[in-house]
């Protein structure tokens, strides 16, 4: 089924709709049912209609198919610039269809209505004064925006599965959704104002203007006082229905915007509910809200712990392959978050950084074992086959494909072996070319391997390990990192001693 001819079958039905409530219905009411007309009067009075109406008609077909017509070269031609013009016309449609109503719908019947009008009345064909045409003309104003806000809302109702439809194209196309400027959009409260106050009023003025015939053609009498009585009565019927309809938009508006700040909370990773105290259809609306809120704060609980499921696993994968160095990377997940909370590091910064000390030495896991568990001092070959470690591991976690929020721990993984005088692995990066993380997890790394035992020697007195760190604070260790390791140490140490 083609969208686009379902979208024209719709319109044409809207129109049809609109044009036989407003035009045939009240209008033509309006004049053959307030006028007293002679059957001659009336004959002649139908085929002004008719004719006019095919005027309109034309004028308003001309103005559709430029209207349509982008819309239409987006389902014959469908490149991204030709659907992407189709949804913002598609968006434009229900306004452009007002303008359609109120411009060659309205100009179109009333201009040649009028002309003929006024020629009969010359010709005396039909007795009529010549003002009635300036109440014709009210009429017509008031029956063609009630037209244009029928046909709005249809309108606006036909264009979704259009929409719906073109994006589908996009999509389809592995192209970008487009993301529609709120200049085309119509705001509800200026739909709900225009609506109110026209329904208040319509019915109103149009009696108003029937009475006003009823009068003049009796006596005439009393129409000063008429006017003067109609006009206090439209002033309140107009206040009163732009007083309601901006009280029903506050109540209506209100809760949009609690909605509307709570999703940007949800966007900003906040899972806050809304306390629900709506008792019509919004009370459905915010109960799903919260519905949505609690699973998503579910979801992402257990995604969370499935993470550090994840790093935890991987931890441990290298710890049962290599006895001697199992606990390391928890070991150096701790120091580093020792140092990082001393440095000041924020509780997202640290997260990431545990996660990447947790990794840091994962690469291990594409080292042959006769290298990485030998017993014996390592050979240069072997020792450069190990320096390829870090290389390995940020591939191994590049592969996984980890999500955005976690990119951070590539860089501790792939240069926690740099130097800050630029002598280290991977890439001899220098002083504060390397990362951050590779920094500071480079001394809790170091700190751990020099105090640990391995296959070929004992792992060395703790205050051994830290006299080294000193002596390389700006050399093989970042300074401002290294002290801070120094004095973390210092402080446990003098804890210890005390207590």
């Amino acid at each position: 089924m083609n969208p686009f001819y379902d979208f024209q079958k719709r319109m044409l039905i809207n129109y049809i709709i609109g044009s036989t409530l407003a035009v045939f219905g009240v209008g033509s009411v309006f004049v053959f049912h307030t006028l007293t007309l002679g059957e001659r009067e009336a004959v002649y009075l139908i085929f002004v209609m008719l004719f006019s109406g095919v005027i309109m008609w034309g004028g308003e077909l001309w103005l559709y198919r430029r209207h349509v017509k982008p819309i239409q070269k987006a389902f014959a031609e469908p490149t991204r610039s030709n659907v992407t013009e189709g949804i913002w016309r598609a968006h434009q449609f229900p306004v452009l269809t007002v303008r359609r109503i109120m411009g060659p719908h309205l100009l179109g019947l009333g201009i040649p209505a009028s002309l003929l009008s006024i020629f009969g009345i010359y010709m005396g064909w039909i007795s009529l004064p010549y003002y009635y045409i300036g109440l014709a003309w009210s009429g017509a104003i008031l029956i063609a925006i009630m037209h244009a806000i029928v046909e709005f809302f249809l309108a606006d109702r036909t264009v979704r599965p259009l929409l719906a439809s073109l994006h589908n194209k996009l999509e389809t196309a592995g192209e970008e959704k487009v993301e529609v400027s709120s200049d085309y959009y119509l705001s509800i409260r200026r739909k709900l104002i225009m609506t109110s106050i026209f329904t208040a009023v319509f019915p109103v003025v149009l009696f108003m203007l029937a009475s006003q015939i009823r009068l003049t053609e009796n006596d005439g009498s009393g129409i000063q006082q008429y006017w003067s009585w109609a006009s206090l009565v439209l002033f309140v019927i107009l206040l009163m229905g732009l007083s309601s309809s901006l009280l029903l938009y506050k109540s209506i508006e209100s809760p949009i915007l609690s909605l509307r700040n709570r999703f940007d909370q949800v966007r900003l990773g906040r899972f806050d509910s809304i306390e629900n105290v709506y008792s019509d259809e919004f009370s459905t609306l915010v109960k799903g809200f919260n519905h949505m809120v609690t699973g998503i704060k579910t979801r992402d609980d257990e995604n969370e712990r499935l993470i550090e499921s994840f790093f935890t696993v991987f931890a441990a994968t290298l710890d049962a392959r290599d006895a001697y160095t199992a606990g390391h990377s928890e070991r150096v997940a701790d120091l580093s978050v020792r140092i990082a909370e001393r440095a000041g590091f924020s509780a997202t910064e640290v997260d990431l950084l545990r996660k990447s000390a947790l990794l840091h030495d994962i690469g291990k896991i594409g080292i042959r074992d006769d290298v990485l568990l030998k017993e014996e001092r390592l050979t240069e070959a072997e020792f450069e086959k190990i320096k390829q470690h870090p290389v390995i591991g940020a591939k191994i976690l590049e592969q996984v494909q980890l999500p955005h929020s976690l990119l951070p721990i590539l860089p501790g993984v792939r240069y926690h072996h740099e130097r800050y005088d630029g002598k280290g692995y991977p890439e001899g990066l220098h002083g504060e070319e390397i990362p951050v993380f590779g920094r500071l997890m480079a001394v809790a790394d170091a700190y751990d391997a020099m105090t640990s035992n391995r296959p070929y020697r004992e792992g060395m007195p703790v205050g051994r390990a830290l006299s080294i760190i000193e002596e390389g604070k700006g050399t093989q260790w970042d300074p401002y990192f290294a002290e801070l390791f120094l004095e973390s140490m210092r402080e446990e140490e003098t804890s210890v001693l005390s207590g």
